[in-house]
């Protein structure tokens, strides 16, 4: 039950994030580059806040160099890609790079897949699809490439939090490294100018510091007991859970397509969940 809380409120997060975002950038209230820089340092802040006040020792570990480089690629290659992209090819994109990437480097690590987990990683992608096809156009070489980037950085950053003894600390210095690649963000805003207006500036600040900083945190958290196929395959609910907030916030119907979906990718993380069980 403990690690099922921390996976849904992670979703949830992820699902959030990409709300704010879409409404940060969709509809141009910020520019990439500022939101980014923006978004990371609010992360910094709350982050650093958190850890000061939980903390009752010296952490054991500080998060890694890499994965920080993970977090700034995916988090930089994600803005962009959204400039050019329309919500579902873009989640297509990036969701499609995360499952390829984790189940790949599953399979090279010498975790052998069972039929069972094959067919649930298969039918909960199948909904995935079914639900964004309609939203899905021809995307633009860079915007494909720039999404596909940051799918391929953020399959690497989630599986650097496989071992993490302490997903809070971890989560803040992997923030806290960033932090160079940010000053340099803001000289490149100064040098070629921002347009960011007060609503972009606010949706930056909530994505930095409560979906992606503690979003992150426990998604670390939920990680220590997922397998990498696990681990994969929920993340294909967060399109469906940003579909059922746009029933229940925003008036939206509730469709065939979503109730279809959303049966299909649970019915596949079940299979998955399963056949580790078994």
């Amino acid at each position: 039950m403990k690690t099922l809380t921390f996976t849904l409120l992670a979703l949830l997060a992820f699902a959030g994030n990409s709300v704010l975002c879409r409404l940060a950038l969709g509809e141009q209230a910020i520019d990439a580059t500022s939101f980014t820089a923006i978004r990371l340092l609010s992360g910094i802040f709350i982050l650093v806040i958190l850890w000061a006040i939980t903390a009752r020792q010296p952490a054991e570990t500080k998060g890694s160099w890499k994965a920080a480089g993970y977090l700034f690629v995916y988090a930089i290659a994600f803005s962009f890609a959204y400039l050019s992209l329309d919500t579902g090819t873009g989640a297509l994109v990036l969701f499609g790079a995360v499952q390829i990437t984790m189940i790949t480097a599953s399979l090279v690590n010498g975790n052998r897949l069972q039929p069972l987990e094959w067919c649930g990683a298969l039918l909960a992608f199948g909904g995935f699809v079914y639900l964004v096809l309609p939203n899905v156009t021809t995307p633009s070489i860079i915007g494909f490439c720039l999404m596909a980037a940051a799918g391929i950085a953020w399959a690497f950053y989630t599986l650097a939090g496989k071992g993490s003894n302490n997903p809070l600390a971890d989560t803040t210095f992997n923030f806290l490294r960033t932090l160079p690649l940010v000053l340099l963000l803001g000289v490149v805003i100064i040098w070629l100018g921002g347009n960011a207006s007060i609503k972009g500036v606010m949706l930056a600040l909530l994505s930095g510091g409560i979906t992606s900083g503690i979003g992150y945190a426990i998604w670390y958290q939920a990680l220590r007991d997922l397998s990498a196929l696990q681990a994969a395959v929920v993340q294909l609910l967060v399109p469906v859970i940003a579909a059922g907030g746009g029933v229940v916030f925003s008036d939206e119907q509730i469709s065939l397509r979503l109730v279809l979906a959303g049966a299909l990718v649970l019915g596949g993380i079940l299979m998955v969940i399963m056949a580790k069980r078994r």
